[in-house]
């Protein structure tokens, strides 16, 4: 395999498995909404993205396993938040890509 930009194997791989892991649109909401608040339950997220709690919730869940969100419950809510921040500039490139997409 040719590497033109001299990417580590090993970052070549966690770009990989973090791409894996956010391509969903439901997913990218989610991190895009959490780019804005800090913070949010369950139910604030899925009442701003519209989507069913329990279709959100196996995504949240999924997204905190592989490591990019974290989880805190107070009582019955389970807030979320980024733990990885850098999913953000992946937003940025999205929204200021110019390829077609």
């Amino acid at each position: 395999m040719v590497n033109t930009r001299n990417l580590s194997k090993e970052k070549l791989e966690k770009a990989a498995y973090i791409l894996k892991t956010v391509a969903h649109p439901l997913r990218l909401s989610v991190i895009d909404l959490l780019s804005v608040k800090d913070r949010m339950s369950v139910n604030e997220i899925c009442m701003a993205l519209a989507c069913e709690q329990s279709l959100l919730s196996h995504h949240l869940s999924n997204m905190r396993l592989k490591g990019l969100l974290m989880s805190e419950k107070q009582g019955v809510q389970v807030f979320y938040s980024l733990k990885e921040r850098d999913l953000i500039k992946l937003l940025d490139c999205m929204e200021h890509c110019d390829c077609n997409m």
